[in-house]
């Protein structure tokens, strides 16, 4: 009798054990499995937030060294070279900004109500003005926590124009529209210059709710185009200078790279500056995905482990009872290199039929156990977002026990869903994890008893 017909009829004969050893080959495939498909889930969900939010490197001053040197003064960076870093094959869009007082003339009035205009310091007419490259990059209006009413965003075409943005409750006291023009004078001196509306915006803060950054009224806050309103207050060497730029790179995966040839390219121009990455967002929105991902992970292991143990146990006890069978077989002089390969037949057929059936439910398992498990992390990080409250106005909030660095940010929503499929690679690496736990648990304890001869395994029995 050929050991492949020996194989079908021990396994009939041993029912109960056959049964035990397809179940415990069943746990390990389903959990394997289930794993597997949530890493592979997991991890697409990761690389589509990724690329929906976009690598971005903030170039900004240095707070950790600032004042090393004895030093207080905010560095600057010439455009020049930021354009340099621009122009970059890994940099998809940039902006760049600067900031200084604008004064607003020619019967233009700013808005009173709420925030007093006296205390920002600002004097007369006065309000802060932020000189942009490419508005659209600014992070209020990525978010879409501005809203661009009417117009069109500032761009690197109208770098050198006098463009400007204002608010709307700006444009209403002074019924201005998109082509109208306000004259802007110097922090300094004398200059002046007429600025073109090219758009008007919502800030959705109350007049109340004074600025974080510049303490005014958020009604007040204008951005120009920075090279035209850099000609206000003019250095003397007529360089344009700046003290942040944002970067968006191509491949979230190239932040790195970028970072290497920022320090080639700009050298000691970055001094007082850091390159952070602005990888928050990421974070918020898969925070989630790792906690479930790890998890399954920690089980997968666990019942792996566990149920390799088991399988083991069963196998060498199935090899120690078949030892008067072994003995016999040597004896009738079959060969011992087919009583190996019949017992890893029967491993192997219970095994195949384990993963086969655990590929018929398992997707739907698993994609019904993701969604509770990522639902209940999602909400919780969800809570945790909201719960955040800002520091009062101007405060930092560090005395208070709150880390700014904290805020959520917006439109950063934690991912509360995955597609979970069962797919030719994930059950080809549950095939080889089963196979091979199957293969390991037989050959090692059925090798150990076909060393013996024949006549010694009959003699001395179990």
């Amino acid at each position: 009798m050929n050991f492949v017909k020996r194989a079908g009829l021990s396994l009939w004969s041993r029912r109960g054990r056959t049964l035990i050893t397809l179940c415990t080959f069943l746990v390990i495939s389903v959990m394997v499995l289930a794993g597997v498909m949530i890493r592979d889930a997991t991890a697409q969900a990761k690389n589509e937030a990724k690329r929906s939010v976009g690598a971005e490197v903030n170039l900004e001053m240095d707070l950790e060294n600032l004042g090393a040197g004895g030093a207080l003064v905010a560095p600057q960076i010439s455009a020049t070279a930021v354009d340099e870093l621009g122009a970059s094959p890994l940099v998809r869009k940039y902006t760049y900004s600067m900031f200084d007082r604008g004064v607003v003339k020619g019967g233009t009035e700013l808005v009173t109500e709420g925030v007093d205009a006296a205390a920002s310091g600002m004097g007369p007419g006065g309000t802060p003005t932020v000189g942009v490259l490419d508005s659209a990059l600014l992070p209020d209006f990525r978010s879409g926590n501005f809203e661009l009413l009417s117009g069109a965003h500032l761009t690197a075409a109208g770098k050198n124009k006098h463009l400007l943005l204002v608010e709307e409750r700006l444009a209403q006291k002074n019924g201005l529209k998109t082509g109208d023009k306000i004259t802007l004078g110097a922090n300094e001196g004398k200059a002046t210059a007429d600025f073109t509306i090219a758009g008007i915006y919502r800030d959705p803060r109350p007049s109340s709710e004074p600025e974080p950054e510049h303490l005014v009224n958020p009604a007040n806050m204008l951005y120009a185009s920075v090279g035209g309103f850099a000609g206000l207050n003019a250095p003397a060497d007529g360089s344009l200078q700046v003290r942040k730029a944002t970067f968006l790179l191509s491949d979230a995966d190239d932040l790195g790279r970028f970072k290497e040839e920022a320090e080639r390219i700009a050298g000691s121009a970055l001094d007082g500056f850091a390159l952070d990455a602005n990888d928050k967002a990421i974070r918020q929105m898969t925070g989630p995905l790792d906690s479930i991902s790890s998890t399954a992970a920690v089980a997968m292991w666990l019942i792996g482990v566990a149920g390799a143990a088991v399988l083991a146990l069963l196998v060498n006890l199935a090899v120690k009872q078949r030892r008067k069978e072994y003995g016999v077989l040597l004896a009738m002089g079959e060969k011992k290199g087919k009583l190996i390969a019949q017992q890893a037949l029967e491993i192997v057929a219970v095994a195949a039929l384990a993963i086969g059936l655990s590929s018929l439910f398992t997707q739907s398992l698993t994609q019904s156990a993701s969604r509770s498990l990522l639902g209940r992390e999602a909400a919780a990080a969800r809570h945790k977002l909201d719960s955040w409250q800002p520091p009062a106005p101007g405060s930092t909030g560090i005395d208070q026990g709150i880390d700014p660095n904290d805020k959520p940010v917006e439109n950063a929503d934690p991912i509360d869903s995955i597609d979970v499929r069962l797919d030719p690679a994930a059950l080809a690496t549950v095939g080889g994890v089963g196979l091979g736990l199957g293969l390991l648990a037989t050959a090692v304890p059925a090798a150990s008893v076909l060393r013996l001869t024949p006549r010694t395994i009959l003699t001395k029995g179990k």
